[in-house]
């Protein structure tokens, strides 16, 4: 274990994406091999030379930061706004050209594609697709093989919202709306109470959370408090995604 010291002004973008892609990490669904590691920089909101090669081991989400910091001449794939825009979702997302993520699509994805399925998901990007977290799980991941396909995986792996209800120990109860087929179409049902993982022994990333507050899932781990604006971003980017994506089901 590495010993940390708290740094006066962390990034932000990187703390983020810890809070994001810690619990992926502990299930070992992407990123590498030291989710503890991870862990310790997120609760210490620490950064330092030893963070950077943790992220960039998250092969997954990379091209799509990358994507977005270029379409908006920014430098750092793990700049705040560029993070925040992948997992939640922001303006930075409508200057991702539609040729961009195409080409971006076409070259991550185009081999591993065949026949209609290649079409469908190349087709997103003139259809109106964004490079947000959800759109890659509703329309790419299924179709590429990765963590088989089953609407609970989809519900688990899109980052999705809750109203706290309650503050028990290490977990939250939330008001959440589940991912539900209806119809054969995708989409999202009433409200119902879940209980989320929000604390490891005694420490998480929003410990301040207090009933009435809204925050960001991630299989099944309380991400962060969400603000108004965060919440309505990524219910506006998960509804535009729901919409594409059930017209290709």
């Amino acid at each position: 274990m590495i010993e940390l010291q708290p740094q006066a002004a962390p990034l932000a973008g990187s703390l983020r994406f810890i809070r994001y892609g810690f619990m992926p990490n502990q299930l070992r669904y992407c990123g590498g091999d030291d989710h503890r590691t991870l862990f310790e920089y997120g609760v210490h909101n620490v950064v330092d030379g030893g963070l950077d090669p943790l992220l960039r081991a998250f092969t997954g989400a990379l091209p799509y930061l990358r994507l977005i910091a270029s379409a908006n001449a920014i430098a750092d794939p793990f700049d705040a706004r560029v993070v925040e825009a992948y997992w939640i979702g922001n303006d930075l997302l409508d200057h991702v050209e539609v040729r961009q993520l195409y080409d971006a699509l076409l070259e991550r994805f185009g081999a591993q594609l065949q026949g209609r399925t290649r079409d469908w998901v190349l087709g997103k990007a003139p259809a109106g697709a964004r490079p947000h977290h959800n759109f890659h799980v509703f329309d790419v991941h299924s179709r590429v093989g990765e963590l088989g396909h089953s609407l609970h995986t989809m519900d688990q792996c899109r980052v999705s919202w809750g109203q706290v209800t309650e503050v028990d120990g290490a977990e939250l109860v939330v008001a959440r709306r589940p991912l539900t087929l209806r119809e054969g179409k995708l989409t999202l049902g009433a409200a119902e109470p879940a209980r989320v993982l929000r604390q490891i022994e005694g420490r998480g990333f929003a410990d301040a959370a207090a009933p009435g507050d809204w925050v960001s899932l991630h299989w099944g781990w309380v991400c962060e408090v969400l603000t108004p604006r965060q919440q309505a971003n990524l219910v506006h980017y998960t509804d535009d995604h729901l919409r594409l994506a059930n017209q290709t089901l």
